[in-house]
Parts: structure tokens; sequence; C-alpha cells
């Protein structure tokens, strides 16, 4: 089986700011159970505890256009910690409430030049597996800065793309800091429109691309999806494949969740309206109306991707149908005060927290009966999943993971971007929830899928066995 090398800027639980750090907590695990030898180089993050962690590389030197960017490793399994202090002890992983980080484009090429040292010196690979625009230089400079060095003759890149509406764009003068040739700045290299492209060098440049669903493949070959990139993805239509994140189900399972108010399983729900009931009361929605009506959650970031501007189409709407809503989240100003305004002028029906708790996700996720995830664009989706497992039905936009992951028997989709369409769609849902055992049957349904990592990571072990040859 292959040695495989993973990049990434965030990993669960040493540092995370989406869900691409729950997939690089989560995979290397999975498939080092099927027998794949897996290392992941990650930023040395304020944030990171390191205990039980060893140094175990004194003085990996990094050289970008001149400049030394002098870093040390430490290892905790198979997590190695690039550490930088100039470049990554700092409040946030990619900026401030103020913005990024002007020099974010200095330090992840030092993550991305820093990893083929690691190849060279710590761990040989015979592939490495690339996250999302912040490790995107690193086939870049495979094919320039090393290219030729025997060293890393045979070595393929595998580039996955987490969210492509975030490239990893910097002026053209980045690539004067970064040590990339300016005559790789062209509309077939790392050029887009006018700036570098973190994202388009991995795109360009790795030898396989994948993304996190199979509709999501598809959806960012298009102008609508593509964010500029639609061409590019459809000439490399060849070499690129969907696979839908897994879930790490020793953490999300209502049957030994330490967050419920309740144990409960398929075979027996009594537990389950207890979560609701506790769910209610935390979030003082104490009423016996309350307890009887329908319950939709909301576990999110509040934004336009998200479909927040969905939901605060139809806030009033919902006011009105016979149900409630809780709803945890933060993101853009605006939506957050919506919601509150929302929830101050239903005190009876919705309520709302702003900011994220792990385990009042676990508990909503548990006391919802509906779970709302009404995206624009969705790469893959993780709580539709844990929803499915907490016998939560979800109410989904038909896009990207979600469409993948969502069925008729399981939950309630809607296609076209718009309030009519998702208040039809919760229509259908409190009408079936109307019909207890037909409901029953559903969530039965949806807690006997199986999105466990093991089935992606034999879906990853493939590829990496196609690239090789073998």
């Amino acid at each position: 089986m292959p040695k495989v090398l993973m990049v990434a800027s965030e990993a669960t639980p040493f540092a995370k700011t989406g869900g691409l750090a729950d997939v690089i907590g989560s995979l290397p695990a999975a498939l080092q159970a099927i027998g794949i030898e897996v290392a992941v180089l990650l930023p040395r993050y304020p944030a990171a505890a390191l205990e039980g962690g060893r140094r175990i590389y004194d003085r990996l030197q990094v050289w970008l256009s001149g400049t030394l960017y002098d870093s040390s490793v430490y290892q905790i399994g198979h997590y190695y910690f690039l550490d930088c202090p100039e470049l990554y002890d700092r409040d946030g992983l990619y900026g401030t409430a103020r913005g990024d980080y002007p020099d974010n484009h200095i330090r992840f090429a030092v993550l991305s030049r820093a990893a083929l040292e690691v190849a060279r010196r710590i761990f040989r690979p015979q592939v490495i597996h690339c996250h999302d625009w912040q490790s995107g230089m690193v086939a870049a400079y495979l094919r320039t800065a090393v290219n030729g060095d025997p060293t890393f003759i045979g070595i393929k890149t595998l580039f996955t793309i987490h969210n492509l509406g975030y490239q990893g764009l910097f002026p053209k003068s980045a690539l004067a800091d970064i040590g990339i040739d300016a005559a790789l700045f062209h509309p077939e290299g790392v050029e887009f429109f006018g700036k570098v492209s973190f994202m388009k060098a991995g795109i360009v440049y790795s030898d396989a691309l994948s993304t996190v669903s199979k509709a999501y493949a598809r959806e960012i070959q298009t102008p609508e999806y593509g964010f500029g990139l639609d061409g590019l993805l459809r000439r490399r239509s060849g070499v690129l494949s969907g696979i839908v994140n897994g879930v790490d189900y020793s953490t999300w399972n209502p049957e030994t969740d330490p967050n419920l108010a309740a144990p409960y399983s398929a075979a027996d729900l009594s537990g389950k309206r207890k979560c609701k009931q506790a769910l209610l009361r935390e979030f003082g929605l104490t009423s016996e109306a309350a307890q009887a009506r329908p319950l939709i959650g909301i576990v999110s970031r509040l934004a336009s991707q998200k479909g927040a501007d969905l939901i605060a189409d139809v806030g009033e709407d919902l006011a009105k149908m016979n149900l409630s809503l809780v709803a945890l989240g933060s993101g853009d100003a605006k939506y957050e005060k919506l919601l509150l305004d929302l929830a101050q002028a239903h005190p009876l029906k919705i309520a709302v927290r702003i900011g994220y708790d792990d385990g009042l996700a676990h508990r909503i996720e548990a006391g919802s009966d509906m779970f709302l995830m009404p995206s624009r664009y969705e790469p893959c989706g993780l709580n539709q999943i844990y929803s499915l497992r907490y016998g939560t039905i979800p109410v989904v936009r038909a896009t990207g993971g979600l469409d993948d992951t969502i069925d008729e028997d399981t939950g309630f989709k809607f296609q076209e971007y718009s309030g009519a369409a998702l208040l039809s769609a919760i229509r259908e849902a409190l009408a079936e929830f109307q019909k207890p055992e037909k409901w029953s049957v559903r969530m039965q349904m949806g807690m006997a899928k199986d999105f466990s990592w093991n089935v992606s990571a034999h879906e990853y072990a493939r590829l990496y066995l196609n690239l090789l040859g073998s």
C-alpha cells in the first residue's frame, strides 16, 4: 500500500475554522486502518496543544527568494507540525476580524515548500495529498524548484478541493516573495484575472484532482459554481474525482454521545423525546405548545453560501407556521442581527444563539425533529449526515454533497434557490410529520445509513493506487 504525505492548514483537535479540519482530523486514521501509511503536515499554531508531542527535527531550512525561514518539526502520532513562530504564532489561523493577514501568501508558500523538505528528510511518500489553496503551491514547486531532483522522482500529487469559493488570491508581486518563476504567470499557469491563484496552481500542476462529493465535482465544472475556474476544471475532468466526506461515528452517535440529555437508538427512540424537551428548555421555549410543535434546528455559518439570505427572506413566514426553530451560528453581522430580531419578535417560537458551542451543536442535532440546510452551494456538508444518524430529518437544497447524501426516503430536498422553494419543502416536511408511523420509518432509514470514513478511505486508496499505476 502507498505511503502518503498530506499537507493541510488545519485539523481537529489542533486547529479548526471549518469542515476541512474535520476531514484532516479523521481521514488519516481511517486510511491507516486499511493499511496505508500516512503522515500529515500542519502549521503549528499557538492554539495547538502539543502535549505528548516531541521535537523530531531541529532546523528545517526553507528558502524562498533568498529568504531563510528557519523552522523545526514536532510530531504527535501521524501529525507533523511546522514550527515557524514568525509565520504561525498568531491569534487567528488566516487573519483577524480586521481581515486576512497580508503575508498569507508567504505563510502558506512556506508550508508548501516545507512539505518537500519533510518528504526529503523525514517521511518519504509516494503520494503528496494536498488540501485546498493553502497547499496549492506544492505541485508548482515540484514542477519548478525541485524539478530533476532524484529525491522526488516518481512522487505523485493529489489536490483536493474542499471549497472552490476560497482560492488564495494575491497580487502578482507575491511571486517575488514565494520563489515562483514569473514565467508561470499566464492563463495556463498560476495567473487568474491578473492575480496569483494558489488554488489554480494546485489544479494546474497536480497529477490528479478530487473534491468532496460527486455532485460538487460536476457542479464546479459549470459557470454557476466554478468561480471562474470551470473551463480549467472541464479540461482536467479526466483526472477529477468526487469522494464524499465521511463522519466520525465514535463522536457523532446518539447511543453514546455524552452531550445529550438521554441516549437513544433506532430501536428505542424514547430518549430523543427527552432530548427535545431538554433542548427547548435550554433555549427557553418551555411552553406545552412548543413541545407539541415540530422543532427545526440550524447549526451554520451565517453567510449567503449557507442560505442565510433565504432564511432571511422566509423568516416571518416560518414564524406563522406550526413549528419552533432554534439556531446556533455566527458569520455576517447582517444575518446575525436578522436572526436575533426574528427571535425577539417571536420569543415563544424562535430562539437563537450567536457563536459556536460544540456540545450545543450535538444537542441541536439530537433534540430537533428536522434540520435545515438551504445552501446556495455545499461541497459536501457534514451536518446533514450527523442529522441522519440522530434521526433528525434533513431539509436541504439539492446541491453538492447535500444532493449526494439525502434521498427521498431520508429527507426533503428543493431545487430552485428561492424562498418559495424552501417554504414548499418545509411545508412538505411538516405534512409528513403529522404521520407518526411514516415519520418513524423515515428516521430509522436515515439512522441506518453508513457515511463512515471507512467507506471514503477505500475510495481514496483506489485513487492513490491508480495514480501510482498499481
